[in-house]
């Protein structure tokens, strides 16, 4: 929260499926001292009892605690919008990997959102369980497991909702070297989005951790929402570290 006095615009942080939300809780409150509210939620997955609920290749278990994720997400922006010091017509989106996807389906089905960055993100499950970084997963698999466990988790794919997202400025980041997933099913995702749109790519792994990255997600909000750059705050805290 910033210290000031709002009406401030406001962002949905949504991390990645192997992280916590801990992943974006430096930039957001980077974002505080700038007059921007932040809410980052952690997943299903990642919470205690009596809220955990797992993920854990079964198909139909896994595939209600996504949606659960997703109606999460909508909820936390239900607590935004609600907030008197949130101007409603601010509110951003960022989302890193299942984040990513999420970001899509909520941009579908969910108006209510001034833009959303999509940070790492891929057109479909199979994309990933199929790709380089699982191959080692699948050597345990038993013969047909996988292929029905895709089967199961086919419709809340990205690229069933991309198409259809609201007409906002979409922002998309990808890794160069993604060890995840190919360039092809990158490019696919941003190819089936509508404008208006913009992709930017950096020389790093799934976890894009470019400085160039932060700084351009800074830009693209600063001219989104209308907030001041958080340049000067980041500059000061590379700085201090380095001492």
């Amino acid at each position: 929260m910033p210290k000031a006095k709002g009406p401030f615009a406001a962002i949905l942080w949504a991390h990645w499926g192997g992280g916590n939300r801990t992943e974006f809780l430096p930039e957001a409150e980077l974002y505080a001292r700038v007059g921007v509210v932040s809410l980052l939620p952690d997943y299903p997955w990642d919470r205690p009892e009596p809220w955990h609920r797992a993920v854990n290749f079964d198909p139909e278990n896994d595939k209600q605690s996504y949606i659960q994720a997703v109606v999460d997400m909508r909820r936390g922006l239900d607590l935004l919008v609600a907030r008197p010091d949130v101007d409603a017509k601010r509110v951003a989106y960022v989302g890193h990997s299942y984040g990513a996807q999420w970001g899509a389906i909520l941009a579908a089905v969910d108006r209510r959102f001034r833009t959303a960055i999509l940070i790492g993100g891929t057109p479909t499950l199979q994309d990933v369980l199929q790709g380089p970084g699982t191959a080692e997963f699948r050597k345990g698999l038993k013969p047909g497991q996988l292929e029905k466990y895709l089967e199961v988790q086919r419709p809340p794919d990205a690229i069933n909702f991309i198409a259809q997202a609201a007409r906002i400025p979409l922002f998309f980041q990808f890794a160069t070297f993604e060890q995840n997933f190919s360039r092809a099913a990158m490019d696919r995702y941003y190819a089936a989005a509508r404008e208006p749109k913009r992709v930017a790519w950096y020389d790093t792994g799934h976890d894009l951790n470019d400085p160039k990255a932060i700084a351009d997600r800074d830009r693209w909000l600063d001219a989104q929402l209308g907030i001041a750059t958080i340049r000067p705050f980041l500059e000061t805290e590379l700085w201090s570290t380095a001492k």
